[in-house]
């Protein structure tokens, strides 16, 4: 609880210098439980306007800027998107999420100022704070055994695009636990754990009923096992079942 009040605190304290100095404040990038708690607490919030990103569309981890109603200038988010990609791609080694944020963090950068972490093949985008983007090119040099390079991506057209797996299968109700059994091929009982801990998260909200039905369009999150997208009903079965259809992030 106290890691929480005070994330509620820094957080208060944001949007009351953007109130008082008429000026944009921006969070570090916050997890999904993190804007949940800020996506609550709006209300509380007079006088500012809250607006998040994470340097490109729907990613997980997302910055909050707080500022006036009326702005009279333009601004942007403190967010930079590096490529790091393997100086020999053929001595490369098959490097997954946790080998990126690993070397970051070894090099003594707080989790807080790392996006999202995209992965094609063999190169990977990060999306990081402004201010640590020249130290991690001039220092992230190595992933695991893999020597790499790393160079700032300047134009959003050259991010990835992001990769999904079909999923499709049937289900009696469109309840989010049936959702999630489908999505991560698990049981249906093996999934309720995960929504009454507080680690399901529909467009960023924290949602803990089983019988929550989401909606087409619909982003689901569940940490530690991934997220997905609900493409809605094809149709109904012979047998009174929904044929449903989703797109896993990859």
């Amino acid at each position: 609880m106290e890691k929480e009040e005070f994330f509620i605190k820094r957080i208060r304290e944001l949007a009351n210098l953007s109130y008082r100095r008429d000026i944009v404040t921006f969070s570090d990038f916050l997890n999904l439980n993190e804007q949940n708690i800020v996506n609550n607490r709006k209300n509380q919030i007079p006088g500012v306007v809250t607006e998040c990103f994470g340097g490109y569309e729907q990613a997980e981890r997302q910055m909050i800027a707080f500022h006036p109603d009326a702005l009279a200038f333009t601004w942007e988010y403190p967010i930079t998107c590096l490529k790091v990609e393997p100086k020999a791609r053929k001595f490369s080694e098959d490097l997954g999420h946790r080998d990126y944020l690993g070397a970051v963090l070894n090099l003594g950068i707080e989790r807080s100022v790392i996006g999202d972490i995209l992965i094609q093949e063999h190169t990977a985008w990060i999306f990081c704070h402004n201010k640590i983007a020249d130290f991690l090119v001039d220092n992230l040099d190595r992933i695991r055994h893999t020597a790499v390079k790393v160079s700032v991506v300047d134009n959003p057209e050259h991010y990835p695009e992001p990769q999904f797996a079909l999923v499709t299968g049937t289900c009696s109700s469109v309840r989010l636990d049936a959702l999630i059994a489908l999505a991560f091929q698990a049981s249906r009982s093996s999934m309720v754990s995960f929504i009454e801990n507080g680690q399901v998260f529909v467009n960023g909200k924290l949602i803990t009923s089983n019988g929550y039905e989401p909606k087409e369009g619909d982003i689901i999150s569940v940490r530690g096992k991934g997220r997905f997208i609900f493409d809605g009903v094809s149709r109904q079965t012979k047998k009174g079942r929904n044929s449903v259809k989703l797109r896993r992030y990859q």
